[in-house]
């Protein structure tokens, strides 16, 4: 006979026991549905914008692509768009010009962000106004950026010319006007751009380190210096390595700025391989070769990507057997 409480209701026991139990299993593929389904957009919008065209890209690239006013045909397979992509000088130079490019500025970007990060860890106050502050550059669009800078950059009436005049009394240099002054703008523009991105990255990993941890390091008697390189790097390598995979995956595509900015010039001295490709297919109407430098830079980014990753994988799992 069920036990009847004073309110009249069925005890706590009897409760426990009437109520129907869910199968484990039947929750888990319940909530793997809701989490598909929640998804679900995302993957679309990733499928027709981004899985699509590279895939598209890779079939041009190993077509004979015929262009007419009317549209353009697949001829047939053929592997000569890749011989002769491989064979021009143009290709190469991209992709010296784009790999030293996104080496420089990543390796400023990291050092900027992290002294930025630094400084904003210690703010004791108005860390929230300099972040908002920092954070003007980078929430600027590149087109607009590239503009304000072809501006600064401006022989006649930029900004860098009336400083210029100030100082030395003469006309200001035309800075894009050569290959490797043309090359050090469009770093310091990207450099300025997008180091508040980094900064905020790993000011993230800087407030998540134990102050236990640091305090411990100076009670030992480990100097300020020290104590950064021994405590606080080691414990900022994961996030660092985010940043640094965010950076090359972005800098390695880079395509608005000089865009703008250059136009790939003076001649071709500043034309990534983003560029290349998107030249190649659109002003010079020979799309298997442009599709092969697109699908060219897709395998070098993810063949960079994986590599990276695994370096990312086996440096935390060695942290972790340490710890």
């Amino acid at each position: 006979m069920a036990a009847i409480d004073l309110t009249g209701g069925t005890s706590a026991t009897t409760r426990r026991h009437s109520a129907p139990r869910v199968p484990r299993d039947q929750t888990t593929r319940h909530f793997a549905r809701v989490g598909w389904g929640f998804s679900a957009p995302a993957f679309v919008v990733i499928g027709v914008f981004t899985i699509f065209p590279i895939l598209f890209a890779l079939v041009l690239s190993l077509e004979n692509v015929n262009v007419t006013a009317n549209g353009f045909s697949l001829l047939g397979g053929t592997l000569n768009n890749y011989k002769i992509m491989g064979e021009s000088s143009l290709w190469h130079h991209a992709l010296w010009f784009t790999s030293i490019y996104t080496l420089v500025t990543v390796a400023a970007e990291l050092l900027l962000g992290t002294l930025f990060a630094l400084v904003l860890e210690r703010l004791a106050a108005g860390r929230g106004a300099m972040m908002a502050l920092l954070l003007i550059p980078w929430s600027l669009i590149t087109v607009i950026s590239a503009e304000l800078w072809s501006y600064i950059y401006n022989p006649t009436y930029g900004v860098l010319g009336e400083f210029w005049h100030a100082i030395t009394g003469g006309s200001a240099p035309n800075v894009l006007g050569y290959p490797l002054s043309a090359t050090i703008a469009l770093m310091f523009a990207d450099v300025w751009k997008t180091t508040p991105f980094v900064a905020i990255i790993v000011l993230a990993g800087l407030v998540m380190i134990p102050e236990e941890l640091i305090e411990a390091a100076e009670v030992d008697g480990a100097s300020s210096w020290k104590s950064f390189w021994r405590v606080t790097v080691p414990l900022l390598r994961p996030t660092l390595g985010i940043a640094v995979l965010f950076r090359v995956l972005q800098a390695f595509g880079l395509f608005d700025l000089p865009y703008v900015l250059t136009g790939g010039g003076p001649g071709t001295s500043t034309e990534s391989l983003a560029m290349l490709g998107y030249n190649t297919m659109f002003t010079n109407i020979d799309f298997g070769p442009g599709a092969a430098v697109a699908v060219s830079t897709a395998v070098i980014v993810l063949i960079v990507c994986l590599v990276f990753l695994r370096a990312f994988r086996q440096q935390v799992g060695r942290e972790t057997l340490n710890a």
